[in-house]
């Protein structure tokens, strides 16, 4: 539950530090890594967090040497929360950047609307987005979620739903690649419980929700689930309130977080829920990079784009023929990612390309988690935490959503 004081806490600000300067060989320009961020528009509250981690993941290869002595350089675009922009930004990351990979992307519509372009250009996407059909595209192998899938979210969700003692269970969110699935998914969490699961799909950006409100409130739900970006949660939420509905509110990150408690009288959004996903908090490589920021935490974005980075750095320098092009991307990060008899577990940049310099198989773990990655691309061994703050303590509850942990 959250209010307006303490929900989710008060992120501080990171000042990460500087990398050493080092003496680059002069065998090759500067290897470029595209980062697709939403900087602005309705999903950017963690932009500029990811933002930092990119520049900082790159600071940290280049502090170890760089790859096969060549420098790299994160290039940083805005996707305005926008897929017509976001394919604008990609085009120059690709055609003019010349990167070898995409990844950070937030919003399941921006990854949807750029994959094609990447996998048709041979360029690494990596995603921190959610619905199930992004991995379903003919990707070729060049689609990596650093993310869980809706089927993932939209499960854990509705257990907790029932968990708090809820029967009925209504959606509410704008049409997006997952709404409907959303939907499907935590509808038959609760029916095969013996419940009731429905929802609507409604336009996003209106001024009022409240036609969209009475018609979910006929459904009789003790728990509604908001699935809109903050500029629609913030006015559903108003409108759920002026309607006198007393149940219980559930959002993913997106929905329900510090700018909506912000944004709104604290009576508005006392005992809602948020669900977020939390980074890897007890592996090796999260406490080593939250060592290095003076912040109490890191948020799971940041996380997923500092390890985008580094398995991307860390897969061309295990090239044999230290070639530096998406294809190669794509065919190494497993090599350096998952676990295999006699390699060498690391945590860090620097550690990765220790090792590989010194022609040792490695696994990297990663401060998001244990980066591994399914036949279709989509991550492993997720995991979410539940954070409630009813009496000014942050109390956290995380639930594995498939299979053990590996390394730390």
């Amino acid at each position: 539950m959250m209010n307006r004081r303490n929900f989710l806490g008060t992120q501080a600000a990171l000042t990460l530090g500087m990398a050493q300067s080092v003496s680059w060989a002069q065998s090759g320009d500067a290897i470029r890594i595209g980062v697709l961020i939403p900087l602005t528009g309705a999903t950017s509250q963690y932009g500029a967090s990811m933002s930092k981690a990119a520049q900082q993941a790159a600071a940290d290869v280049n502090a170890a040497g760089g790859v096969n002595g060549r420098k790299v350089e994160v290039v940083i675009e805005d996707d305005q929360s926008n897929p017509e922009a976001a394919v604008r930004a990609a085009r120059k990351l690709i055609d003019v950047d010349k990167v070898v990979s995409i990844g950070g992307l937030y919003a399941s519509s921006v990854t949807s609307a750029v994959a094609p372009l990447c996998w048709e250009g041979k360029v690494v996407l990596a995603t921190a987005s959610g619905a199930d059909s992004i991995t379903k595209l003919p990707h070729n192998g060049y689609i990596f979620r650093t993310s869980p899938t809706v089927t993932l979210q939209g499960t854990r969700i509705g257990n907790f739903g029932l968990e708090l003692g809820c029967k009925r269970v209504f959606y509410m969110g704008p049409q997006t690649p997952f709404a409907q699935l959303f939907i499907d998914v935590v509808g038959g969490v609760f029916t095969k419980a013996g419940g009731y699961g429905s929802g609507l799909i409604y336009e996003d950006k209106k001024a009022s929700y409240r036609s969209e409100v009475d018609q979910a409130l006929k459904a009789k739900p003790d728990l509604i689930i908001v699935g809109g970006y903050v500029p629609d949660s913030t006015v559903l939420l108003k409108d759920l309130y002026r309607a006198g509905y007393e149940g219980k509110r559930i959002g993913l990150s997106y929905s329900i977080n510090q700018k909506v408690a912000d944004a709104l009288p604290p009576a508005v959004t006392e005992g809602a829920y948020s669900l977020v996903q939390s980074p890897s908090v007890e592996s090796g490589a999260y406490k080593k990079l939250l060592a290095r920021a003076s912040a109490d935490s890191l948020d799971t974005f940041f996380c997923q784009v500092y390890d985008y980075v580094t398995m991307v750095a860390l897969a061309l320098a295990n090239s044999p023929k230290a070639a530096t092009n998406g294809t190669t991307v794509r065919d190494n990060i497993r090599n350096v990612t998952h676990q295999a008899a006699g390699s060498q577990l690391v945590d860090t940049p620097a550690e990765g390309l220790k090792a590989l310099a010194a022609n040792a198989r490695i696994n990297l773990d990663g401060a998001s988690g244990p980066l591994e990655f399914a036949e279709n691309g989509d991550a492993k061994n997720i995991v979410f935490r539940l954070r409630a703050d009813p009496e000014g303590k942050d109390s956290r509850h995380q639930d594995r959503l498939s299979g053990p942990r590996r390394g730390h």
